[in-house]
């Protein structure tokens, strides 16, 4: 009786092995069938060719940054379009790069700017394309913009094409700058929501949302010299570029009107009168135009013409094997948060091993930190600033080369360096700090919750469902103005400056690169090449490649990337937010971003507000 259930058992053991062994074999058929066909997808990739007299299309889109941040593969395989995505990145090396390439390339004659998706950018980054494109011009080469219509920032790039033609049923907006937050107080008062904040600066206004419900008279007065130096920067390169007037580009809402009425309400005839744009055509009439002036295409749809991503595939740099002398090239882009942070965001300790990593590569003589950043985190600032003197103690000078911010915080890892560089649209100083936190015992009472208890002592009680003991909230403050003395002592210390020299242009207020340079907060307006050739003369090294110092990727993480970057120009387009829920939740999503930034261990923060333009 005993052998029946076992021959059964026997039976059905067989059975779902043999189920189980068909189910592994096509599961390992299909996994290695679908790696095999990534490989060979990836050794058959159609080589690039560049035809002689091409024009190369600068189709960019998505915001201009000097590092990309981190996205999640998976994620990154379903964005539609590598070169056209509005939501998409495109490194600021990468440009001047494929720019400087084409410049020195016989079969490229022409550049064609194409920015219907550049979202963002900043003067600064926009202004150093702008110099790569007038010496492809000095090359005796012509660069053109089309559009079918042009923001502020899409037509600042534009003005330095040879000639700008808009699309005849188009316009150009210029607006001009603004600054306008949204003011919580009373809806914070409303909720019951008692919030404490600890700050010292006149200027430092960045906690005014959270008690206020207007911008004070100071952060008026700071704002606008602020808007006032960067919009003259825009105007004066664009009437220079334009050969116009600079009271010619932003035109008052009656005369525009007026100007308007003269063209019956037509906004392209309105540009063309302005001479904001040369020529109105229709798609066909400028894809006429170029085939003129470059020729027809292989199948002889179009002009000759390479993308921005194919080209710079084309062409490149091959990583060299042998290894010399290098200028190292950190870039410290985005918040300054605690921790480990994924790039496109400063983190303590990953930012730090970065500098670290150059401290003990010996091939790396003298390192550039590339900032762009409002700041965050004082915590990690400060371990940050740590990293940047241990490189100088090891006889490696660090040179900051500021890219369209490097405030606050971004000010503080900063001031250590020998030598600093910022463009004169470049937002700096924010030299400040505050503490904020809210609790909610209000709140809760409204709704009959209530905290009692004991404890040993007054800080063992402090909770965010009670209030906050007055004696506790002004040692946080004693606490913010020894974090300001220390702020103001070092850069003092830092610029050979007294400390009552630092307290006058601190106090929270935020510069542009030109007055940083006069006030003595930075030694030179340049970009980051006059940076690297600054480090490489301090070093004492003549000949010397330059270094992008990041963390490496694993072998997984390069496949990963690899394979899906092969499979996503094989799927459907993603779908997208109308531009009008697109807006409303990214106004949410920066309040979000405000609150979640806050994670400094000590409370105190070294944080820019004025560096969204």
């Amino acid at each position: 009786m005993s052998a029946k259930p076992s021959i059964i058992k026997r039976i059905f053991t067989l059975i779902w092995k043999t189920i189980n062994g068909i189910r592994k074999i096509i599961l390992n058929l299909i996994f290695f069938g679908f790696i095999a066909i990534i490989v060979v997808a990836l050794s058959a990739e159609d080589e690039i060719v560049v035809e002689d007299q091409s024009a190369l299309v600068l189709n960019l889109a998505g915001s201009i940054v000097d590092q990309k941040r981190h996205v999640d593969p998976i994620e990154a395989l379903f964005k539609q379009g590598k070169s056209n995505d509005p939501e998409g990145e495109v490194l600021l090396s990468d440009i001047i790069y494929v720019i400087e390439s084409a410049t020195q390339d016989p079969r490229i004659n022409t550049i064609v700017l194409q920015m219907s998706n550049l979202r963002a950018g900043g003067i600064s980054k926009m202004t150093a394309i702008g110099n790569a494109l007038n010496e492809f011009k000095e090359a005796g080469k012509t660069v053109v913009a089309f559009g079918n219509s042009y923001e502020q920032n899409q037509y600042f790039l534009a003005s330095y094409a040879n000639s700008i033609y808009l699309n005849n049923k188009g316009a150009v907006s210029l607006e001009g700058l603004s600054s306008y937050r949204l003011f919580y107080k009373s809806a914070l008062e409303k909720l019951n929501v008692s919030t404490h904040v600890f700050r010292v600066g006149t200027f430092k206004s960045a906690v005014e949302p959270f008690i206020r419900d207007d911008m004070s008279a100071p952060a008026k007065e700071a704002s606008s010299a602020l808007l006032n130096d960067i919009w003259q920067n825009y105007e004066s390169i664009v009437a220079t570029n334009r050969n116009i007037n600079e009271n010619d580009i932003v035109l008052s809402p009656q005369r525009y009107l007026s100007k308007l009425d003269n063209v019956s309400g037509d906004s392209a005839q309105l540009a063309m009168n302005m001479k904001w744009v040369d020529e109105l055509v229709s798609d066909e009439a400028f894809r006429l135009a170029m085939v003129e002036r470059v020729g027809t295409n292989k199948d002889g749809e179009s002009y000759k013409q390479i993308s921005f991503s194919d080209y710079y595939a084309a062409v490149k740099p091959i990583p060299s094997l042998i290894e010399q002398d290098s200028v190292g090239i950190i870039v410290a882009k985005g918040n300054i948060l605690n921790g480990k942070q994924q790039a496109g965001q400063i983190g303590g300790e990953s930012t730090s091993a970065l500098l670290k990593k150059a401290r003990f590569d010996d091939k790396v003589k003298a390192v550039v930190l590339r900032v762009d950043s409002p700041g965050g985190s004082a915590f990690a600032s400060e371990k940050i600033r740590q990293e940047v003197i241990a490189l100088k103690d090891a006889g490696k000078p660090v040179v900051v080369s500021m890219g369209s911010l490097a405030a606050s915080g971004g000010y503080w890892i900063s001031a250590s360096a020998d030598y600093i560089y910022a463009t004169p649209t470049t937002l700096t100083g924010s030299i400040g700090i505050f503490g904020m936190f809210a609790t909610f015992e209000k709140a809760l009472s409204n709704w009959g919750i209530n905290s009692d208890g004991v404890s040993t002592s007054e800080w063992a009680g402090i909770s965010a469902t009670r209030a906050l003991d007055p004696n506790v909230s002004a040692v946080v403050q004693r606490h913010i103005e020894h974090g300001y003395h220390e702020f103001i002592s070092l850069v003092a210390e830092e610029r050979n400056m007294s400390l009552e020299q630092v307290d006058r242009i601190a106090q929270g207020r935020v510069w542009s690169g030109t007055r940083a340079v006069e006030l003595g907060l930075v030694d030179e307006l340049g970009d980051i090449d006059s940076a690297v050739t600054k480090a490489a003369t301090l070093a004492k090294i003549e000949k010397f490649d330059t270094k992008i110092i990041e963390r490496e990727l694993s072998t997984e993480e390069v496949f990963v990337q690899k394979m899906l970057a092969t499979a996503s120009p094989y799927l459907p387009a993603a779908s997208t937010q109308s531009p009008m829920l697109e807006q409303l939740f990214s106004e949410w999503s920066s309040v979000v971003e405000e609150f979640t930034m806050f994670d400094d261990p000590n409370g105190m923060y070294l944080y820019c507000e004025h560096c969204n333009y």
